[in-house]
């Protein structure tokens, strides 16, 4: 009997241990930016036309980032119009992703299954650092798009994690939003429509992946604030 009650208390303190570990970020962990599909973003961001265009049921993902920790310090290593490919402090991160009215977006963080290489994939994504970010979405260039970041570099030899799939960017009505058209004409080029690509919205959905119940705003400085309804 008392070994039973031995070899109870050590599988709720090992069930303990592990959900402790979940609520805490780690090297690795994936940031999934969603936008409520009923939120009012501008009709001309890039923003709303990801969502447009790769947006599913009620929350569209229009970003994915990385996260790195050190110690109590949280880094995030994205890919933004506004920085290219960076890393910049988790504060920076949510000050960029902040709405006109205040509030933040909603924040998902996913974690691989195996996540014996997750720290190690985030920190190869250091060496792209520097590079801008890809307007023309499209594979082999230097430039480089959030998604795209994450696919570079989660690569334990030469295969990839995640797999690239045609791209969309026509909306629910079949019609290119406003934002790619305007976007592409000033680049002189079509819209790559079904060119080998990745997207926040299809790598959260990846079997490889599972949720882990961090609440990022536990980590920030800044002073609280409310995510997006």
């Amino acid at each position: 009997m008392k070994r039973l009650g031995y070899l109870i208390l050590v599988i709720l303190l090992a069930a303990g241990c592990s959900r402790s570990k979940d609520v805490r970020l780690q090297s690795g962990d994936l940031i999934f930016v969603g936008i409520p599909q009923d939120y009012n973003l501008d009709r001309d961001s890039m923003a709303d036309a990801i969502g447009d265009a790769t947006g599913n049921g009620s929350l569209n993902l229009i970003h994915v980032a990385i996260a790195e920790v050190q110690g109590d310090s949280v880094w995030i290593i994205d890919a933004t119009i506004k920085h290219g490919v960076d890393r910049h402090p988790l504060d920076t991160f949510l000050t960029d992703f902040t709405f006109k009215d205040g509030s933040y977006p909603v924040f998902i963080v996913k974690r691989l299954k195996d996540n014996s290489k997750a720290a190690q994939f985030a920190e190869n994504t250091k060496r792209f650092l520097g590079r801008p970010y890809d307007l023309w979405f499209l594979p082999d260039n230097e430039a480089m798009y959030c998604s795209e970041l994450v696919r570079e570099s989660y690569r334990p030899s030469d295969d990839y994690l995640f797999e690239n799939k045609p791209m969309n960017f026509r909306n629910s009505e079949g019609e290119f939003p406003i934002y790619w058209q305007q976007l592409f004409a000033r680049l002189g080029e079509p819209i790559p429509q079904d060119a080998p690509g990745t997207n926040p919205q299809d790598m959260s959905a990846s079997p490889l992946l599972r949720d882990a119940a961090v609440n990022l705003l536990t980590y920030s400085t800044l002073p609280e604030n409310k995510s997006a309804k």
